[in-house]
């Protein structure tokens, strides 16, 4: 494994090391647990499983490859260095990286992992939430496909996927939720602000 991927995978390391002390000061901030995946059901409790499971996949899967130099000899996308895709990729992860926790941060007390329609906070819709209404998904997502890249491996892929099709998830019920506590103020934010990423629709105004 080169540099950069074992690189790569330290920034994946240290943003989940970032993400829970990040929201341990938005529980402390809030007041409150802020932790709802515990009671998730249904297709939100796949995803809150999806999104345990991404994370793991992308970092335990190269790391079993380092230590059982024999694994990758079953995985075709398997490359130790793989020069042309490995810096693209930790640049990717980087930028995903600080996009998602830059977004947590900007949500404050309101920081929430997992989604209950009574445990919703203020509606956060300025700032970094102007280009997207879901910039710390869209950051993760980033951070999974640069680690795929930078270090191509068949858990990596699963990874990224799994991790898009939760988020997909989690953003409907979270959008439902949104909409039955905050109403035509959420409205006019999903209306001026793409799901994804895109630009503001500054003619839209907040009635």
């Amino acid at each position: 494994m080169s540099v950069i991927q074992f690189a790569t995978l330290l920034v994946l390391t240290l943003y989940l090391i970032a993400f829970f002390a990040g929201s341990a000061l938005a529980a402390k901030s809030a007041g409150r647990s802020i932790w709802l995946f515990g009671s998730a059901r249904g297709v939100d409790r796949l995803a809150a499983i999806g999104f345990r499971a991404s994370f793991a996949l992308a970092l335990a899967g190269p790391l079993l490859y380092a230590i059982a130099p024999t694994l990758p000899e079953f995985d075709p996308l398997w490359r130790p260095n793989p020069e042309w895709l490995a810096l693209p990729g930790h640049l990717i992860a980087v930028s995903g990286a600080m996009l998602a926790f830059a977004a947590q941060m900007a949500m404050g007390a309101s920081w929430r992992v997992g989604v209950r329609a009574e445990a919703t906070g203020d509606l956060v819709s300025e700032g970094i939430y102007t280009l997207s209404r879901n910039p710390t998904f869209l950051g993760q997502t980033a951070l999974l496909i640069g680690v795929a890249f930078a270090v191509p491996t068949i858990p990596g892929i699963i990874a990224a996927l799994l991790f898009f099709s939760s988020a997909q998830i989690q953003i409907r019920s979270e959008e439902a939720a949104l909409l039955q506590t905050h109403g035509q103020a959420f409205k006019v934010f999903c209306a001026r602000t793409p799901r994804w990423i895109g630009s503001p629709r500054r003619n839209l105004r907040k009635e």
